[in-house]
């Protein structure tokens, strides 16, 4: 890889990523607002199983719930990592490209599992029109943060290749 080219599609799927989390902290933080303010009164007309059910949202389904809860873990977990790794990235020493491929890694693990619950969410049928968006967001999420831990370890690799090299270790 040529020089800096990793260091550059790393700083630039970290400015994408960092807008799209924030994105998506948004509308799961509206989503749970939303469903805290109506699920009393909703509730309240569903029989006993569904009632006694802890975390019922009006709008979708009944995967909703797991689904905003962790979407708006890991849209917290991401927009830090993707603030504190765009920091990372531009100083450029190992030890911080170190730092921001582990944290790349545990985003996209938890972008993953919030993935898996919007396929869950799409499968099991109707949501909101806000929820598709978050759900079509978080797909589009699980692939560019793929992408850019990619990018971080590959710069990982290049610097750690050039402070070998230019260390006399090798």
């Amino acid at each position: 890889m040529a020089s800096g080219a990793g260091k550059s599609t790393a700083f630039v799927l970290l400015m994408l990523n960092l807008i799209l989390y924030l994105i998506v902290m948004i509308i799961s933080a509206w989503a749970i607002n939303h469903g805290t303010e109506k699920a009393s009164e909703l509730a309240s007309a569903l029989p006993i199983p569904a009632r006694l059910f802890p975390i019922f949202f009006p709008i979708g389904n009944m995967a909703t719930g797991f689904f905003v809860i962790f979407s708006l873990i890991a849209g917290v977990v991401g927009f830090i990592t993707s603030l504190t790794g765009i920091n990372n990235v531009f100083q450029g020493t190992e030890s911080n490209l170190h730092a921001a491929a582990a944290s790349s890694l545990t985003t996209w693990a938890l972008t993953l599992l919030a993935m898996g619950l919007a396929c869950k969410e799409i499968n099991v049928g109707w949501t909101d029109s806000n929820l598709r968006t978050l759900e079509v967001i978080l797909i589009l999420l699980s692939g560019t943060q793929l992408f850019c831990t990619g990018a971080i370890h590959a710069e990982v690799e290049h610097v750690a290749f050039r402070n070998m090299i230019g260390g006399g270790r090798l």
